[in-house]
């Protein structure tokens, strides 16, 4: 097996090839040296790894997972099944559930990252009444906030399902939990997160791409591709070397006063580039490692 070996999404159309949306980073990991094999990533969802696996994973070996977005407990699956094949993923399902969801990383970015709370609440079930809810946001104080689960917001509902206005005014807070647990229905992930809320300049976004510990590209958010700043990458840099994980990125916002600030951690192997963007000098970075 080549020093690197790449596990993409397969497209489900056409089974024997990439996703489309992925395409360009199979031809630049295979360019840059690494091995690609395919993943079906709706029979994983499905809890089927061995059909999502396919032949895949036959040779004994080290993989980096490349694609749409697994549940930490799917992600699991599929490490457990790749080692019953005598391969590995690179990065571990501990560390991927570290990096990809915010309980994981929090604490490690306290200092550079909004003020957060939050609480574990299963897909599907009901949220907790009001009073729940007032305590909780109650450690925040008063002021904005921001509703979330463990991965994702819903900033396009920003109104109904995301920004509260003021944390201490109940009825609002349940409201907007409510709702943005009645959205994201089965995709919630983990729990609720309460977040201070805090302004950000218009255009100061960046998404940086760490590799053990290193930035090896820094692109624009996948949201906003025409806007890129270019972010202080110190105070960031430590703390991602101390979460130890091995392929990660940071979401950047420069707040009104100017400062820099972690918006979100991500997995590496599941964070999207923005478009125009092939991934060619990250993939180049991450052969061989």
């Amino acid at each position: 097996m080549p020093p690197s070996t790449f596990l993409f999404c397969r497209d489900p159309l056409r089974p024997g090839r990439p996703d489309p949306v992925f395409a360009r980073e199979a031809a630049a990991a295979r360019e840059a040296g690494a091995q690609v094999v395919l993943l079906d990533h709706d029979a994983l969802l499905a809890g089927d790894v061995t059909a999502a696996l396919g032949r895949a994973g036959r040779a004994p070996g080290a993989y980096r997972y490349r694609g749409w977005m697994i549940p930490a407990d799917r992600y699991e699956e599929l490490e457990r099944a790749l080692a019953a094949r005598g391969c590995s993923l690179l990065t571990s399902a501990a560390d991927y559930r570290r990096a990809h969801e915010l309980p994981g990383w929090y604490d490690t970015f306290a200092s550079l990252t909004p003020r957060s709370v939050w609480c574990d609440l299963p897909a599907g079930s009901d949220p907790p009444g009001p009073a729940f809810w007032s305590g909780l946001a109650g450690r925040l104080g008063s002021g904005p906030g921001i509703v979330k689960d463990f991965v994702k917001s819903r900033k396009h509902e920003w109104l109904e399902a995301c920004f509260v206005p003021e944390l201490s005014d109940t009825a609002r807070l349940v409201s907007v939990v409510e709702r943005f647990a009645e959205l994201q229905g089965e995709h919630l992930t983990g729990g609720v997160v309460l977040r201070a809320y805090e302004p950000f300049l218009p255009g100061g976004e960046a998404r940086v791409w760490w590799v053990d510990g290193s930035p090896v590209l820094v692109t624009a958010h996948p949201d906003t591709p025409g806007r890129i700043g270019t972010p202080a990458l110190a105070a960031v840099g430590e703390a991602v070397r101390r979460l130890g994980c091995r392929w990660v990125t940071t979401d950047l916002a420069l707040r009104e006063d100017e400062v820099w600030r972690v918006v979100e951690v991500g997995d590496g192997q599941v964070s999207g580039l923005p478009a125009g963007e092939d991934g060619e000098s990250l993939f180049a970075a991450l052969v061989g490692r």
